[in-house]
């Protein structure tokens, strides 16, 4: 089932702005909330995964209980815009775990925007002089450090 905005009733918002709060809620309880029972309501859940409305389940982890203070926004800039050279930045890019975002963007001096996450500025000096400059074509870095989110969701909205 292939599904558009504009075919998502009342319902299919519903489990969609529930689940975006609470991943782990149960069928039963998900049930209760939206007016369905429970068997309606789990082929709405299946269906909605299976178009790809619903991309996977996750935990939102404290970076900070796990020693990371430090977050920044990182842009590059390349030497060349080729498909190539930013297929290859993105798949080394991909691989550095404190990378939590790598976005291509445009309206910048930069042709990409990382969000980065580190202990402390040792290691993020390592991280850029050591993994980031290293990636073959990069040519400019500008660093933005974060004071504090001020706005910090991963929910879509839905309506």
């Amino acid at each position: 089932m292939k599904y558009e905005m504009q075919e998502l009733d009342r319902y299919d918002k519903r489990i969609l702005t529930l689940l975006q709060t609470d991943g782990r809620m149960s069928n039963q309880d998900l049930a209760d909330a939206i007016g369905l029972s429970p068997s309606p309501c789990l082929r709405r859940v299946k269906a909605l995964e299976e178009a790809g409305l619903i991309t996977g389940y996750r935990a939102l982890v404290d970076a900070k209980k796990l020693g990371y203070s430090l977050m920044a926004l990182i842009y590059i800039s390349m030497d060349q815009h080729t498909p190539e050279r930013f297929a290859s930045f993105e798949g080394a890019i991909g691989a550095i775990p404190e990378v939590l975002e790598c976005l291509l963007i445009t309206g910048q001096q930069a042709d990409y925007q990382l969000k980065v996450i580190v202990a402390d500025m040792d290691g993020y000096q390592n991280l850029l002089l050591n993994k980031i400059t290293r990636i073959k074509g990069v040519t400019g870095v500008h660093t933005s450090f974060v004071l504090r989110r001020v706005v910090d969701k991963t929910e879509v909205p839905v309506d």
